[in-house]
Formats: structure tokens, sequence, C-alpha cells
């Protein structure tokens, strides 16, 4: 289902509806205004509001799965600032003013390159011109390491539950810090994407045929994300980079979460 489109639509039509009745027949009326009058002259308002702070200003979204682990769990309803990385037409998502551009460390929402109806939530790790490198479970920025640090147990949030083979790490990526999720060593690295362009130079393979590193470069105009639960994650890995066309906002705020009961504990906290 097309909400954007549906929402412009219905707003559009209780406008025309009203803006009709009020220039031709409201004046000539005599006795009670139609119901259907009186709908459009009420909803109206209310929806060309919600119409403009959802697609110009912040627009919800509730976390569906696990990717972002431990950044953001599963019903945890976020806000997203839209106007972060440009203000964009609705429906139409053409840019009509630059506001900003992605940085890396940014958890951003974009449109999903393959499926352009599905949105997905990721961190943004490559910016344009930034040469990427994945080493095992470490990236590399331009040929520098990320920092990482505190190498500890991962508890479920609201629990006592320690998650079987799971690390988490505290990663820096710009100027602030976060954590990711790790697993021990027998997942291995996941095939790049042919999507990527890597050649056969950009791969490091054992002597079991197994990769071990590769780098990618990302082109002017894309950008390169990765879940924060690293082994877990449907990422630019697998399919590809992102299309600046295909951004949507920055993730700023946990305002609610919900799964199986509220957890109060993550209300307000700031996305990382």
């Amino acid at each position: 289902m097309n909400f954007p489109l549906i929402l412009v639509a219905i707003t559009a039509l209780t406008g025309i509806y009203w803006l009709i009745d009020s220039l031709f027949f409201a004046r000539k009326r005599e006795g009670e205004e139609p119901l259907m009058v009186e709908y459009a002259r009420s909803f109206f308002p209310v929806l060309f509001i919600v119409l403009v702070l959802r697609s110009f200003l912040f627009e919800p979204f509730r976390i569906p799965s696990g990717s972002m682990i431990p950044t953001l769990l599963v019903g945890d309803f976020i806000l997203v600032s839209k106007f972060s990385y440009g203000v964009r037409l609705p429906v139409i998502h053409t840019k009509i003013l630059d506001t900003g551009k992605p940085e890396n460390g940014d958890v951003a929402v974009f449109r999903f390159p393959d499926n352009p109806n599905v949105d997905y939530i990721k961190r943004v790790v490559g910016i344009p011109g930034d040469k990427i490198t994945l080493r095992g479970k470490k990236l590399l920025i331009n040929g520098e390491p990320v920092d990482y640090s505190a190498n500890e147990a991962y508890v479920m949030p609201g629990t006592d539950d320690i998650t079987e083979g799971a690390a988490v790490l505290s990663e820096t990526l710009g100027e602030e810090a976060h954590e990711i999720l790790v697993f021990d060593s027998g997942r291995g690295m996941p095939f790049p994407s042919r999507n990527l362009g890597i050649t056969d130079s950009d791969v490091v393979v054992d002597d079991t045929g197994s990769i071990t590193e590769y780098s990618v470069t990302v082109p002017e105009g894309m950008y390169f994300m990765l879940g924060d639960n690293r082994d877990n994650s449907n990422d630019s890995r697998f399919w590809g980079f992102v299309p600046e066309a295909n951004l949507v906002g920055k993730a700023k705020y946990i305002w609610m979460h919900w799964n199986k009961g509220i957890l109060w504990s993550r209300l307000g906290d700031r996305i990382q």
C-alpha cells in the first residue's frame, strides 16, 4: 500500500471538494450543509497538516527486523528527519531544496534500491569517494582502521537474556561512537554483491578459498550502508550501493517501543 500517494490523493480530493463548494454552491445554498461538504471542511486542514509534517519535517517508522540491533530493536518506533538530506516532494521524491548530505555514522532511512516501495534503515559507512575495506569483522575507511573497543556480551534490553556467541563492540565513525553486534568467527564473510563493481584485485582469499577481505570505492551520488547487527543484516554487502535519490531521511529519536509490551527505558532515546 502506497500510503504517501493515498494521503496526497485524499488531501487533494477533500480540499478541491471544499473549494468548489465554497466558490459555487455555499452562497446559494438554503438549509443545512451537505454531509460530504462538512466532512471535507473538517478533514482537509487536518490532512493537510499531516501531509506537510510527514512529507517535509518528520515521519514515524516502526522497526520490523533485528538488522540494526543493538542500536534499534524490533518494535522500536522512531522519528526520521525528512529535511536532513534535502526537501523532497511526496510520491515523486523530487528534491526541491538541498539541506545536507549523509555523513559516515548516520542512521539513514532509504528506499530499497531493488524495490523502491520498501523502506530500509541502515548505518552510513561510506560516502561518495570513500574506499571501504571489510576485513573480517572490521571496517577500514580510506585505509584507516575504524576504532573498536569494549568487547562484551550482549544482553537483550528489558531482560537478563545473554545472546549466545554474540559480542557488543563500540565502533567510532566520525565524532560519535555507536554499538554494533558481532557473532563468533564461525559465520565468515558474505560474498560481495556484483553490483559493487568488485574485481579479483579487490578481493583477498585464504588458502581454503574463503574471502578474508575486500575493498570497494563508493561512486559519486552513492552510499554504502551496513546494519549494526553485522552478521544478520541484508545491506550493501549483498545488493550494492544506495543512490542519493533513494534517501528518505536521518533517524533521530525512539519515541516508543512496543513488542509484546512497552519498554519504557527506550522512550525518548536519541539514535546514535
